[in-house]
């Protein structure tokens, strides 16, 4: 089994690579709480997990989260302060002969000298269930503690009896900020970072990396890495082109804070309203792949499905709700399924304004008149002397009447003629308007 650091130490040791041969990621790898850019909410000062870092009073737990989001650097970092054995293999090599060699080492430790031994298990999630159940017992009786890490859901993949045995730790995507700062760490140490020979790599070349990484880590240090060296060999600056190339990924020209955050939405607006599918989905890849915040998209969609669509289609709101409930639960990268369920459905429902507009209608009519009251019978009369006032006096309860209709007129005194709400004969508001129809007809037929 392939151990990283040398078994029956209390820190972590480097493998045998020189460190000038080692990837930027493993060269710069943090060394200590002090230095570990991220995960706030699972490090925050006074946190149950880094209290158990700074004491070395380390419990057995379960890290999960994308790729390049610091598992295996807080599991060295935990391990170094713990005064415990660390050993470390990964589940894609390793199986139950390999974990009984480790749980046989634990105890001859705990014989010998009574020292602990901190267990990481990379791909923790490519275990199955025997090969798990095999730790079991020396993680219950505390012989290891364990230190698994998977970027797969551990409520989907990890026994529930080893789960019930660790505490779970979700570690987010690095925002562009802190993968910014990450790569400019690395562009100032010269003895652990990209060396100094190539020129000053802007900052927008820092910028496409830190967007263009996903939350990554790891793939934006290998992409930096590969611009310089590409550089050097070429002797050519550091452009946004070498670190595209490195990237394997296209800079997009997206401004979120500029002209292009607002042009953009209005055309993937526009798009939608105008039942382009395509150019729908099309904005909406340039926006997230801009690094636009997906918030502002599904608000955006949530405004759009009562502007545009309104009652010609209602599920349209549920759909545009549902996917930004969605990106806050979720978060991206997998929100953009969300949003583009939610976007192609917008693009495709029967649009209808009718709603806006007869609010519009309803609104002119207020600021120009001002607010006229209503009638008596529709006043408020739940308080004492109400009646005497003539509050809620003859106010006819639809409920009670025939065909559950009132012929009363429900608009201020004056305004009975007024219509506002001019449904359209696109999809659902086609049966609006013979719901209004119908209305009309009870009421002559009812009334008195």
């Amino acid at each position: 089994m392939e151990r990283l650091f040398d078994t029956g130490d209390a820190a972590p040791h480097r493998t045998a690579v020189p460190l000038e041969d080692e990837p930027l990621a493993a060269r710069m790898r943090p060394q200590g709480l002090g230095d570990f850019i991220g995960q706030e909410h699972l490090l925050g000062p006074g946190s149950a997990l880094r209290t158990a870092i700074e004491t070395g009073q380390l419990h057995s737990m379960i890290l999960y989260g994308p790729p390049g989001t610091g598992k295996t650097t807080l599991a060295r970092i935990a391990a170094t302060g713990a005064g415990a054995a660390f050993e470390e293999a990964s589940a894609v090599n390793a199986g139950r002969a390999e974990v009984r060699e480790v749980i046989a080492r634990a105890q001859e430790r705990r014989r010998a000298s009574g020292t602990a031994t901190i267990f990481f298990l990379d791909e923790i999630h490519r275990f199955n269930k025997a090969q798990q159940d095999a730790l079991l017992p020396a993680v219950e009786e505390g012989l290891l503690v364990l230190i698994g890490a998977t970027t797969e859901n551990p409520y989907f993949e990890v026994n529930s009896a080893l789960l019930s045995r660790a505490q779970i730790y979700e570690l987010r995507p690095l925002g562009q900020d802190d993968v910014a700062a990450l790569l400019r760490r690395a562009l100032a140490d010269p003895e652990r970072g990209i060396p100094p020979d190539p020129p000053q790599v802007p900052d927008e070349v820092i910028d496409f990396l830190a967007a263009r990484s996903g939350g990554d880590a790891r793939a934006a240090y290998n992409a930096l890495e590969l611009a310089a060296e590409t550089s050097k060999l070429l002797s050519l600056p550091v452009t946004v082109e070498l670190a595209e190339d490195a990237m394997q990924k296209k800079a997009v020209l997206y401004d979120k804070e500029g002209d292009k955050h607002y042009d953009y939405i209005s055309a993937w607006i526009k798009s939608t309203r105008g039942s382009d599918v395509d150019a729908s989905l099309y904005y909406l890849a340039v926006m997230l792949e801009g690094g636009e915040d997906p918030r502002f998209i599904a608000r955006r969609m949530i405004v759009l499905a009562s502007e545009d669509i309104g009652n010609a289609d209602p599920q349209a709101l549920v759909v545009a709700v549902a996917a930004a409930q969605a990106v806050e639960h979720v978060g991206l990268p997998e929100a953009a399924l969300n949003l583009s369920q939610a976007a192609a459905y917008l693009a495709l429902a029967p649009k209808s304004n009718a709603s806006c507009r007869g609010l519009a209608r309803a609104r002119a009519d207020v600021q120009r008149e001002g607010a006229a009251e209503p009638p008596p019978y529709l006043r408020d009369a739940h308080y004492f002397g109400a009646r005497k006032l003539g509050r809620g006096v003859g106010y006819e309860y639809p409920h009670d009447l025939p065909g559950g209709v009132s012929q009363q007129s429900l608009l201020p005194e004056g305004m009975e003629d007024r219509r506002y709400y001019e449904p359209t004969e696109r999809g659902f508001e086609r049966e609006l308007q013979d719901r209004i129809a119908q209305l009309q007809q009870k009421q002559r037929k009812y009334g008195v």
